[in-house]
């Protein structure tokens, strides 16, 4: 679930948001309730066809929690009414599960968390309901490398501000027509809560961030956008959408640094597959 950019609220240490560190006990947790977001989130996925509305992915994916027996964290965050977020087309993140009928060529991005054991997950992931759009396959491809970079660079980096820069320069180096970084939403801390310090943007910046160092546990979610990056919220108060009425993409991760390496706690193999190529072999939490 995506923040807004502004700082976070957190308790105050010499003038910095507190984040707080993890035990590789407490990482393991958290790993057990990103397995469980992950089957659940597979589930979503395969269900999101033509003629479904996206109420119907909304109850499979609080089937697999219910099963596994998890905690949904986004059901009454805040007031929000769901177990997941059903952003569709022109809508960014935050769209609530309803009476709306997916349609072919739709693209929806499901964002979804639980908690185990009062550890949370997050993650998300976008699919193109029946046939696709070339623009927005790539869009959802690109945006979706993009957070592996970011997470390639949070494994090779030292400062939370070096995800930023390599998502931004990895989607600057795209051929193509551009595509748009949202500013106004981004990722964050997790562990205890769903939301923590610190902010992770997904833009180059020339803040550098806290250091890198071992129990720092990230949701890294860039979105992108196939127009401009400006946005509105709706009557709602929750969804999100391009104020141009272009299509939107986000993917996310939890992720985990520990003494011996990073690992990706909303993926089954940590995320090996998909940094492999990015010169990244994650390391199970000890």
């Amino acid at each position: 679930m995506g923040l807004n950019s502004k700082p976070s609220e957190e308790i105050m240490a010499f003038g910095q948001p507190r984040i707080e560190y993890k035990t590789n006990e407490q990482m393991r947790t958290m790993h057990q309730a990103g397995l469980v977001l992950s089957r659940a989130l597979d589930a979503a996925v395969a269900a999101a066809k033509p003629g479904v509305t996206t109420k119907d992915l909304d109850d499979v994916f609080a089937a697999v929690l219910n099963d596994a027996g998890a905690k949904s964290n986004f059901l009454g965050y805040h007031g929000f009414p769901a177990t997941i977020c059903t952003s569709v087309n022109e809508e960014v993140v935050h769209g609530i599960p309803g009476g709306k009928v997916l349609n072919d060529g739709d693209i929806i991005s499901i964002d979804g968390g639980c908690i185990v054991d009062g550890w949370h997950s997050d993650s998300a992931r976008t699919v193109i309901v029946g046939n696709a759009d070339p623009e927005d396959q790539r869009l959802s491809d690109v945006t979706e490398a993009a957070m592996w970079h970011g997470i390639a660079a949070l494994a090779k980096g030292k400062f939370v501000g070096d995800i930023g820069n390599a998502i931004d320069d990895y989607v600057s180096s795209v051929p193509g027509k551009p595509l748009g970084i949202l500013e106004d939403y981004v990722g964050h801390g997790i562990g205890s809560e769903m939301h923590m310090a610190p902010d992770v943007l997904n833009y180059r910046t020339s803040h550098r961030g806290p250091k890198i160092r071992p129990g720092l546990c990230l949701a890294i979610e860039p979105m992108l956008v196939r127009g401009g990056i400006e946005t509105a919220t709706l009557d709602d108060d929750w969804t999100v959408v391009t104020t141009d009425g272009k299509r939107s993409c986000q993917w996310e991760h939890s992720v985990a640094v520990h003494e011996k390496g990073i690992w990706v706690l909303s993926a089954p193999d940590g995320g090996a597959k998909q940094l492999a190529p990015l010169g990244v072999v994650p390391v199970p939490i000890p």
